[in-house]
């Protein structure tokens, strides 16, 4: 079964509330299974405007990171992203 993989780019407003949601978020991702591949904001753009911290989480599956993103405790930690920083967000099912 192909992985799914969660991508977001995260444009932080108020670094210490995005901290609290951090502490949110982490016990979720691995509740769910998730795995952080990729974090930090030094990526390097070769195209587009999009700035911000890049994030690359691997689930088992698709299914599974769709069922972190909707649990409870995501949506906890989502409304506390949502109050701090601007976010792009994707939900891809890998290749193999």
């Amino acid at each position: 079964m192909p992985k799914g993989y969660l991508v977001a780019n995260i444009r932080v407003k108020d670094a210490e509330k995005f901290q609290t949601f951090s502490g949110m978020a982490a016990p979720a991702i691995k509740k769910y299974g998730g795995k952080v591949l990729a974090r930090g904001p030094a990526a390097d753009r070769h195209e587009g405007q999009l700035t911000g911290t890049v994030m690359m989480i691997e689930f088992d599956s698709k299914e599974a990171a769709e069922a972190f993103y909707f649990s409870a405790e995501y949506q906890a930690a989502k409304a506390v992203r949502e109050a701090c920083s601007e976010t792009d967000l994707m939900i891809i099912e890998g290749t193999e």
